[in-house]
């Protein structure tokens, strides 16, 4: 049972590789993706049962104890992170069916699609913080043909930017890998942990600690280093851009929410602070955004930064309220975008354009677009009882708790800026007269909409079944407020 939590890695790279070999093969590559997903699914979904029947699952690879051999750990947050992930790559690989193009279906989209996952999952299972390291390069480089794949010009314009910038982010990544490394003479992240707690946070520990907030924070969208986000997310087909907007940014999210709680907890004097005025910074950049825009895609990539501010803010609280609401809101925003995201191509599809000024009268012609669209815009904002509310209202409670007062009125304050960018997209392009329209065929609308709409319906879920959904999240937020248990599970295997 203990290596259960090797298989939501392994079953995405045995699927890629198995693809490999008949890349033209089209009806091959998708019925093998999705039973591949599929199963990836089942597994997670077992994974995340026996977490929170039996405790937190730890594995050493080659039956080296702890902490000499790399380890793998599943803890709640871990555990559901790898479900979420595995049901919207499973919901985006449907879509992708009848919109991604077989061209590119014929050139490695599927067996791309399945080594990021693999990398995802990857990043969210490591207890060691050098193979983090190693599946961010797996995820990276499988994002790098997803990024190109088509060759259009402006594609190829922004993968320059993306691989650089990435590029240089994992060479900052490895060096500061090696100074810590060296000040603490392991790579475990529980060991790392239990020695700083030991040793004391000194000034290399924190200047360790904020190299890697900020190699984090680069390839998560923090302020001021998000630059490189909007033009590279709105180049690949919208597919891809659900990929990596309800994905990429969180595995950034996931590796600072463990490096401030878990291997660098003792100077929140400095750290967290800093990491909340970032994230403070980071809300009001991208509420900036999504208000300067009048395109689809641009809108909801400048709410990505948003989210990435708002569940950063609720993590450099380091109070449970804080570090729950941060939980919830991180499965929430990763649901929301990837259904938003589906959405957003159903709407172009149907139009021909993603300019809102070209737009308009889809209410009539498209309704059960349109009311999903604005139960999803609904739940971006968090109007209760929708997915956004809860996660958003614990943050606030957090930050009163902590005495932030003014970060919690910005945050509170950043969900009408959400709610007014997504409103103005549904009274742009669903309200008024009906304008000429590109049109789609009946079969390839359903085969768009529906897996938008039933994505759009669990987050919906999310949100009303808050009761059932809340014992998971509160035990990851413990995890992340005591590493003690965390430290404790790992090392004592």
């Amino acid at each position: 049972m203990i290596n259960l939590l090797l298989f939501p890695v392994l079953i995405p790279f045995l699927t890629a590789m198995i693809l490999m070999f008949f890349p033209k093969k089209v009806k091959a590559q998708r019925t093998v993706t999705l039973a591949g997903l599929a199963a990836s699914v089942a597994v997670s979904v077992w994974l995340l049962l026996t977490v929170m029947r039996d405790g937190i699952q730890a594995v050493t690879l080659g039956s080296w104890p702890a902490p000499f051999g790399i380890t793998m750990v599943s803890d709640p947050l871990s555990a559901v992170l790898v479900l979420t992930s595995n049901l919207i790559t499973l919901f985006i690989a449907w879509y992708s069916i009848r919109s991604i193009g077989e061209g590119r279906e014929k050139h490695f989209y599927y067996p791309a699609m399945m080594f990021m996952l693999t990398g995802i999952n990857g990043a969210f299972t490591t207890g060691d913080i050098f193979n983090m390291f190693v599946f961010f390069e797996v995820l990276l480089m499988a994002s790098y043909v997803l990024i190109v794949l088509g060759g259009e010009k402006r594609q190829l314009r922004e993968s320059i930017k993306y691989i650089l910038v990435n590029v240089i982010s994992s060479a900052f990544f490895v060096t500061t890998v090696a100074m810590l490394y060296s000040v603490v003479g392991t790579l475990n992240m529980a060991d790392i942990s239990a020695k700083t707690a030991d040793i004391g946070q000194s000034g290399i520990l924190t200047v360790i600690a904020v190299m890697l907030i900020l190699v984090f924070g680069l390839k998560g969208a923090i302020f001021p280093l998000y630059f490189w986000l909007p033009g590279s997310y709105a180049a690949p087909p919208v597919p891809v851009l659900a990929l990596f907007g309800a994905l990429l940014t969180k595995v950034g999210v996931y590796a600072i929410m463990r490096t401030v709680t878990l291997l660098f907890p003792n100077d929140p004097g400095f750290t967290h602070e800093m990491l909340m005025v970032l994230a403070i910074l980071t809300v009001i950049a991208g509420c900036i955004g999504a208000l300067a825009y009048f395109d689809l895609k641009q809108i909801v990539i400048y709410n990505i930064i948003i989210a990435v501010g708002v569940i950063l803010f609720g993590v450099a609280q380091m109070n449970t309220a804080g570090l729950e609401g941060a939980v919830f809101y991180l499965i929430h925003d990763m649901l929301i975008k990837a259904a938003l995201f589906m959405l957003i191509g159903v709407i172009i599809a149907v139009t021909g354009t993603s300019n809102l000024r070209e737009m308009g009268g889809l209410l009539k012609t498209y309704p059960g677009l349109a009311w999903t669209w604005l139960i999803a815009a609904f739940g971006l904002a968090g109007i209760p009882p929708l997915s956004g509310f809860f996660g958003k209202l614990l943050i606030v409670q957090g930050a009163f708790e902590a005495d932030n007062l003014w970060g919690g009125v910005i945050i509170l304050v950043s969900s009408l800026v959400v709610l007014l960018s997504v409103i103005r997209i549904f009274i742009h392009a669903f309200w008024g007269e009906p304008r000429p329209v590109a049109g789609v065929s009946s079969r390839i609308y359903r085969g768009l909409f529906i897996p938008a709409a039933l994505l759009t319906a669990i987050t919906v879920f999310y949100g009303v079944g808050t009761e059932w959904i809340r014992p998971v999240m509160t035990d990851a937020a413990n995890i992340l407020h005591e590493p003690s248990i965390y430290i404790d599970a790992v090392l004592k295997e």
